[in-house]
């Protein structure tokens, strides 16, 4: 078997290795309609994950504040600012700063050791070694930041995408003759099932009302936590009802308007993005595979053809007889 053969037979044998990789890990995920599915008919796990061993539950929880005590930052700037972003991913927890903190600490010790270890027990050279450490390093120092911005994202988009559902139930609600308290009280309950985020923040909207503030400062505080401009501006519906006496459910009917037209927007919006998207994906993955396909064989044949037009060697075979008649 000549050499081109092999390579092409190599290189077919990794794009099959690849795109079988890939199919199967693709395979294992969900897809997004039937999480989507499960998630309305209250078959999805209300959880953020698997559940974790209770022992090993235990020592996080109680080394891991430990931990990040180490490094809490000084300034009380700092720590509002990290701990503003902490409650926008949905981490009320009083001791999620130390956590946060502890995770990325407790990720930095492991590069040290996993460095040290691969050095000292002749694994991998010295280079590799630190190369190895030093990328663990960075993934501690960066990973927990992206992974907390991801989270808060994802959940601002669950959010965005029940507040107007939740908007029409409270109007239904307070056309029916129930308070704003009663009402919201019944959408969380009602709500809960297709939108069990949402339906735990307006929980506790109806908790701080119970405890004394009104509801525009309650959903003021809603949107503080949550950072979606659309409840920001229903808190100011609420609180501009409550001054000056204007009818509330006319309020709420063209507020939930302009959230059924934003969202349109947005999807809208990202359908147009995905054609420029999925340019980057064709070009990087299915191009190659179309040009080694179209191209392997011509190629072949223009370096047969050259190397058989090359000098004679001594002793070599005689040319053909056209050429030897031409000569």
């Amino acid at each position: 078997m000549d050499p081109e053969t092999v390579g092409l037979l190599g290189v077919f044998a990794a794009v099959a290795g690849l795109a079988t990789a890939a199919g199967l890990a693709l395979s294992g995920r969900r897809g997004r309609l039937s999480a989507r599915l499960e998630e309305l008919s209250g078959k999805a796990p209300r959880g953020d994950g698997p559940e974790r061993p209770e022992a090993v539950a235990k020592i996080a929880r109680a080394a891991l504040p430990k931990l990040g005590k180490v490094i809490v930052p000084e300034d009380e700037g700092e720590r509002n600012r990290l701990a503003a972003r902490l409650v926008l991913a949905g981490l009320y927890n009083r001791q999620a700063l130390q956590v946060f903190l502890g995770v990325k600490l407790s990720i930095l010790i492991a590069a040290l050791i996993l460095g040290v270890g691969l050095m000292f027990s002749g694994a991998a050279p010295a280079a590799t070694s630190i190369a190895v450490a030093l990328g663990v390093f960075a993934a501690g120092m960066i990973g927990p930041s992206f992974w907390l911005d991801d989270r808060r994202k994802r959940r601002q988009m669950k959010l965005r995408r029940a507040l107007p559902d939740a908007m029409d139930v409270l109007i239904i609600c307070l056309e029916g003759g129930l308070s704003f308290q009663a009402g919201l009280k019944r959408v969380a309950e009602e709500i809960a099932s297709a939108h069990p985020l949402l339906g735990g923040e307006l929980r506790i909207v109806d908790r701080e009302i119970q405890l004394g503030r009104s509801p525009g400062e309650a959903l003021l505080h809603f949107a503080e936590r949550t950072g979606l401009d659309e409840a920001a501006s229903m808190a100011t519906v609420v609180g501009q009802s409550e001054r000056f006496g204007a009818s509330l459910v006319k309020s709420l009917k063209a507020h939930s308007e302009t959230l059924r037209e934003r969202r349109k927007q947005t999807a809208e919006e990202r359908a147009q993005k995905a054609a420029t998207k999925i340019l980057f994906p064709t070009l990087l993955c299915i191009f190659p595979a179309v040009f080694i396909i179209l191209l392997a064989p011509a190629v072949i044949q223009t370096m047969a053809v050259l190397g058989g037009m090359g000098g004679g060697e001594p002793g070599g075979p005689p040319p053909p007889a056209s050429v030897a008649a031409g000569r």
